[in-house]
């Protein structure tokens, strides 16, 4: 029985003197450490979200013609295919049909959340 009382607390009072020692803190290679300064990355928008920001420049202007094909790059053919969706209004030579194809379908986007 005192075998045992001895032994327990052996284990306990190392057990104790264990804890009262912080870990020694790991050193981390230079490569991997980022300066706390540096700005975060703008996270990028969605096509969405890029088409809506054109819906607040003038509407039937030159203007709101440009955002639209900074977002999707127009590239005309002859004889455009029916239009289906957003992206096939880029095939429309016609500057005036081209606007009025991205402001039927970016119209009907539901409203996305800021930020």
């Amino acid at each position: 029985m005192r075998m045992t009382a001895l032994l327990v607390a052996v284990v306990y009072s190392s057990a104790a003197f264990a804890q009262d020692r912080p870990a020694a803190p790991a050193a981390k290679p230079a490569a991997q450490a980022k300066p706390k300064s540096a700005p975060a990355k703008p996270r990028p928008q969605s096509l969405a979200a890029r088409l809506q920001a054109c819906l607040e420049i003038d509407d039937a202007t030159k203007e709101r013609l440009n955002c639209y094909d900074a977002v999707i790059t127009p590239a005309p053919k002859p004889k455009p295919p029916a239009v289906k969706g957003v992206m096939d209004c880029r095939y429309v030579k016609e500057e005036d049909e081209r606007l009025a194809c991205f402001n039927g379908f970016v119209e009907k986007l539901p409203k996305l959340p800021a930020g």
